[in-house]
């Protein structure tokens, strides 16, 4: 009976997690505006469900959420525009999250994408950090936070092939982190990325577009400086590993280059000839792109009534089954742009003016707040959303727009890296068998405190000097 009326609310969960992501792109598309009223209120009714579900963790962010939204209501006689915006943000949140793991379900299942893996996982040590982080931002871009699951227990299996304890211990921590700092060298360019969907939300007047090229140097940044640590800090061993060989050629990476092609094409492509913002677009290329490479999958084998079992197995199990990762997500949005609502009126009867503060020293310290935010558990969309909207305006900084997204995905992917409470270091430190915390300070201090003071010249030279 308990698992039956379990099942009811997975249904009802998953049917509305879908029709928010379908309001969403009936939004950015401008299409069937009378149905807007209904997605706030769908928010409401998935958030309540999932609150019934989730462990306590979640639950405080939903008591957050509420103690903030009396508050406000408490404090302004328009509280109402404040709160709707906020359910506006975490259905976005939703939808973006639901699209993009349309993509993770098919990549899970594909055997070139396994190859792929097993294929840069096996790379000799001379090349194995390049070829995880380079390849890792390609399993980034399909899978998102699966890339990690996925990668990060290819690399176990193999690094368990060696016999040698000692070897054994430094491949799996070099291993490890060439993926994780591969992920997060993703995160200031990627337009599947939260960070540069939220942020290019949050900035008015910025696109991805815009943020590309100056978010690839960034990547550059984060993924060289990874790399230079670890050549320049090679573990010395008292024994000398065994040389060996993958199995396969790099000609095993082109469907996944290909597949990655298409996606990328698709969306500069479909941006060109529309109007609609970029994460408008990918909300729709990447389950479109799905629902095609799930059918070729199964092409031999009843392909209508297997991508249909699929597509009922993914609305009814998978997509409730991230009710943590949803409620967190959502209630970070919801909490975000609630808080600054509250928090803006404050500094203002306090007399705090952000525009006396040289405009290089707001964008440097979005390069540092955003990681130190994440020391103490708060989520990089929490973050961002709380504080963008409290400084002033990129022309009263005498900066572009896209300079202060530069700035904000920069400390996102800093967060990621040293936070302990983002699932990087989580998965991370679960397959190392070592803390969250360890992973982030220990293995990842000198990293982020590197990369922080090069990307912080960076978005000073890019805002200022080109």
């Amino acid at each position: 009976m308990v698992t039956e009326k379990r099942n009811h609310v997975d249904l009802l969960a998953g049917v509305l997690l879908i029709a928010i992501t379908c309001l969403v792109i009936f939004h950015e598309w401008q299409i069937a505006a009378w149905m807007a009223p209904a997605k706030p209120v769908f928010v409401v009714l998935v958030v309540i469900m999932f609150t019934a579900q989730v462990r306590r963790s979640r639950k405080a962010f939903v008591a957050v959420a509420l103690g903030l939204t009396l508050a406000l209501a408490f404090s302004m006689a328009d509280w109402r525009g404040p709160v709707l915006e906020g359910l506006r943000s975490a259905a976005f949140i939703a939808a973006f999250f639901s699209a993009l793991s349309t993509l993770r379900n098919v990549a899970q299942t594909s055997p070139a994408v396994q190859a792929a893996g097993r294929f840069l996982s096996g790379q000799r040590p001379g090349r194995r950090y390049a070829a995880l982080t380079l390849g890792g931002q390609g399993f980034a871009l399909l899978l998102n936070y699966g890339a990690i699951q996925l990668l990060g227990a290819l690399a176990l299996t193999n690094a368990r092939s060696e016999p040698d304890a000692e070897v054994r211990g430094h491949r799996i921590r070099r291993m490890l982190l060439a993926i994780q700092r591969g992920f997060v060298s993703t995160l200031p360019w990627s337009p599947l990325s939260f960070a540069m969907a939220i942020s290019v939300s949050v900035v008015p007047g910025t696109s991805w577009a815009q943020a590309m090229v100056p978010g690839l140097v960034s990547s550059a940044l984060l993924a060289g400086v990874g790399w230079g640590l670890d050549t320049a800090f090679k573990p010395r061993l008292s024994v000398t590993p065994q040389p060996q060989e993958p199995d396969g050629s790099w000609a095993l990476m082109v469907p996944l280059l290909v597949l990655l092609g298409i996606l990328v094409i698709s969306v500069i492509g479909l941006h060109a000839i529309t109007d609609v913002r970029i994460v408008g677009l990918v909300v729709v290329i990447v389950p479109v792109i799905s629902l095609v490479w799930m059918t070729i999958q199964h092409w031999e084998h009843a392909p209508a009534r297997s991508v249909a079992t699929r597509v009922g197995d993914y609305v009814l199990k998978e997509l409730p089954g991230y009710r943590e990762e949803l409620t967190l997500l959502m209630m970070a949005g919801y909490i975000g742009t609630v808080g600054s609502a509250l928090l803006g009126p404050m500094m203002e009867q306090a007399g705090l003016d952000l525009s006396v503060l040289p405009p290089w020293v707001i964008l440097v310290a979005f390069v540092w707040l955003i990681p130190l935010a994440g020391q103490v558990g708060m989520n990089p969309i929490l973050a961002v959303t709380l504080i963008a909207p409290l400084i002033p305006g990129a022309a009263s900084l005498g900066v572009t727009p896209t300079a202060i997204v530069v700035a904000l995905t920069a400390g996102w992917a800093l967060s990621g890296a040293s936070s302990p409470f983002t699932a990087t270091t989580l998965l991370i430190g679960s397959f190392a068998g070592i803390s969250a915390l360890r992973v982030g300070w220990v293995w990842n201090g000198v990293y982020t405190l590197l990369c922080g003071i090069i990307l912080s010249i960076w978005v000073v030279l890019y805002a200022f000097v080109l």
